[in-house]
């Protein structure tokens, strides 16, 4: 009996010893059960095909989309570009006809600082002396000549001279007085600002205009006293050195009125000679 015990406490012994790799085994590897229930676990979902297309389809759209609104924007901007060019006016030449000094006109859209008196002085120099003012006091002489505007002057080279002279000095008293002397004192603008844009009896009649409308040196309209007590100072002082007959009221206004007319003429040729020259001679302007 005492056998018997020993003999079953060897056997519990070698149980163990040969048993437990199989219990470790078996706690390391899964169970029946459990591979059941791993194998029957559904695989991680998938988006369904319709749910992706309907995604790639708003992506799509919404690229286009956005394609749509720069192409857009980019039209809208060369239009935008091409009407701001469209729409510049030609720029105020130096010279009209590469002949008539044209300084003192400034191009539309332009806002210049006002003159110093230096630089009036020099702009009413360079107009009274300019070669272009000998040949435009030669035509004009030889005009009232031939019409024998003051008979007493005469007729003949003598006549031409005695028309020359006077004419001369009107147009070189009349640009100092009106460019140069008046501006100053009464702090006023005298170039004339080009409007560059609207029909032809528009811009006529607002160039016209000018001799009786003109800014100050703050830029606010007002009534031009410069061009208009300017040129009655000067026609007043050619009286001296005309012929008696014309030495009186009348006399003056005429010639008043003439000059007055001829500034108002020369600022629409002024305004209108850039359309003409860019459409007559396909001049191009930025």
């Amino acid at each position: 009996m005492h056998l018997s015990k020993k003999f079953t406490a060897v056997l519990f012994v070698c149980g163990i010893a040969f048993g437990a790799p199989s219990i470790v085994f078996a706690q390391q590897q899964p169970s029946s059960a459990q591979m059941a229930i791993a194998a029957g676990l559904p695989d991680a979902p998938e988006p369904e095909n319709g749910m992706a297309s309907s995604q790639d389809s708003q992506s799509t759209d919404q690229g286009r989309q956005g394609d749509d609104q720069s192409q857009k924007f980019t039209q809208n901007q060369d239009k935008a570009t091409a009407t701001v060019v469209k729409k510049t006016p030609p720029p105020q030449p130096k010279r009209i006809l590469g002949v008539m000094p044209n300084y003192r006109a400034v191009s539309a859209g332009v806002t210049p600082q006002p003159f110093t008196p230096h630089e009036a002085f020099m702009v009413a120099t360079r107009n009274s002396f300019d070669y272009s003012s000998f040949v435009f006091v030669g035509i004009t002489s030889l005009l009232a000549e031939g019409t024998n505007a003051h008979s007493q002057l005469g007729k003949g080279v003598p006549g031409f001279w005695a028309y020359y002279w006077r004419g001369w000095v009107d147009k070189t008293d009349g640009d100092y007085w009106v460019d140069f002397v008046m501006p100053s004192i009464v702090h006023q603008d005298e170039r004339y600002y080009a409007k560059g844009e609207g029909g032809v009896l528009n811009r006529s009649v607002y160039a016209a205009t000018r001799v009786l409308i003109t800014p100050n040196f703050h830029g606010k309209n007002g009534f031009n006293t410069s061009e208009v007590l300017g040129r009655g100072v000067s026609q007043a002082i050619s009286l001296s050195y005309y012929p008696s007959q014309t030495q009186t009221f009348s006399g003056f206004a005429q010639k008043y009125a003439y000059a007055l007319g001829r500034d108002a003429i020369t600022n629409v040729f002024r305004e209108l000679w850039p359309d003409i020259n860019a459409h007559l001679f396909h001049h191009q302007h930025p």
